[in-house]
């Protein structure tokens, strides 16, 4: 395991934390964050956990510091991370649920009767968070959040908005507190930011975490659209806050450090455009931009700016591929031969299958495991000795898993090896 990601459970152990003398943060409890604003006659919720479970956990503990009515339910956007655990803050009353007009469920949420590629999102979302996996063994953080917590009730209790916050946004005053809801569109376009002035506390949502921006998930998504995520970043410090309060991680305070977090923040995601887009005009491809654009080191070095959860070559390619589309300006990548047939041809040019399993078994005993895991996939395309070389890529990912500081790659890794081993 990189030694990085064997600090994450110390990090993200369960904890209210207050924000200011009305205000507080349930950190560590699940994924997402959940925040609590006491006003004069009853309680605003800002986001709603992944789960029932722990939306319960935490709403017990917030029972503990007021017992006011739940009365209004802020959704700083539609992830169901976020969302889950709406119906169990609204029990026993009817709270104003507010969102974005942009909000939409997230397609994490569908049934059976959607289409085709949802499950395709379905299968692939539980690799990148490592769902079933074992821990600590397996799964130790998820980048953003806690590998150990409560999984039942996963997208369970979302409930639809009441009230709809337009793009010019809103301000609100609610059982005595003055807030200012603004859209800010980053990792979603439903995005919308909470502002409490007189606090002078910002509730960000997903635009701001502990780790390198998520601008692509391996789970797959729509293009997130850098630029407007950088620029939001300058709107986040317009407001000048004291304490940010992220969808994930721990809070921020002081003026001073949320500016230089938010200033990194915004210089890494405008570095990455601008080298990427310096890139492609120069005629380089997608997979040799991925291979070259790195941050800065004075930028890569920063805590909030590893590659936990969100990774630097993804969002190369996701820039790529966003702007230009999938093809790469070579000609030869116009017209691929079908994986199978280019791997008959590769295995054949190497002198017959026995050589490339004899190549892959050297790779993945030098450690070389994405060479391992290359040469395994050819070899599978024809068929070749399957369940020999199917262990052989099993063996490559488990090992290749273990190096990764990236989490959604290191639980995808090993989810796909127990997927091939249980013949999925």
């Amino acid at each position: 395991m990189h030694p990085e990601l064997k600090a994450h459970p110390e990090y993200f152990q369960k904890e209210i934390v207050q924000l200011a003398d009305n205000v507080y943060q349930a950190f560590g409890f699940a994924a997402s964050n959940v925040y609590m604003i006491i006003g004069d006659d009853g309680l605003i919720i800002v986001d709603t956990s992944e789960t029932t479970a722990a939306a319960e956990n935490i709403r017990a503990e917030f029972r503990k510091i007021s017992d006011l009515p739940i009365k209004t339910i802020i959704l700083t956007h539609s992830h169901r991370d976020h969302v889950s655990g709406a119906s169990v803050f609204a029990e026993g009353g009817s709270p104003e649920i507010l969102a974005s007009t942009r909000y939409s469920e997230d397609s994490l949420f569908v049934a059976s009767d959607h289409p085709q590629p949802v499950k395709a999102m379905q299968a692939r979302t539980k690799r990148q968070f490592g769902i079933g996996l074992s821990y600590p063994d397996e799964i130790i953080g998820i980048g953003i959040g806690p590998g150990a917590r409560p999984l039942k009730g996963m997208g369970a209790g979302s409930l639809p908005p009441t009230q709809r916050i337009g793009d010019e946004g809103a301000k609100l005053s609610v059982h005595g507190i003055d807030l200012e809801l603004v859209r800010a569109p980053g990792e979603t376009p439903d995005h919308i930011v909470v502002w409490y002035p007189e606090k002078k506390v910002l509730i960000s949502g997903d635009n701001f975490y502990r780790s390198f921006p998520a601008l692509y998930p391996p789970r797959g998504s729509a293009y997130r659209d850098f630029d407007a995520w950088a620029d939001t970043m300058d709107l986040v410090m317009s407001f000048g806050p004291d304490v940010l309060g992220p969808g994930h991680t721990k809070a921020v305070f002081g003026a001073d450090a949320i500016k230089e977090a938010l200033t990194d923040y915004r210089d890494a995601i405008r570095h990455i455009v601008n080298e990427t887009r310096n890139g492609m005009d120069a005629g380089l491809t997608i997979d040799e931009l991925a291979a070259s654009v790195k941050l800065p080191d004075h930028l890569a070095e920063k805590p909030y700016l590893r590659e936990y959860y969100g990774r630097v070559d993804f969002a190369v390619r996701a820039y790529f591929v966003g702007t230009l589309g999938w093809f790469d300006g070579n000609p030869t990548s116009l017209s691929p031969l079908a994986p199978k047939d280019e791997a008959a041809k590769i295995i054949a040019l190497a002198g017959g299958a026995a050589n490339v399993l004899a190549a892959a078994r050297k790779a993945h005993e030098d450690g070389d495991y994405q060479w391992a895991l290359e040469l395994a996939d050819r070899l599978l395309n024809v068929g070749h000795e399957v369940g020999m070389v199917t262990q052989l890529k099993v063996d490559a990912l488990r090992a290749h898993a273990v190096a990764q500081i990236n989490c959604p790659t290191r639980h995808y890794y090993i989810q796909s090896a127990k997927e091939l081993e249980q013949g999925a």
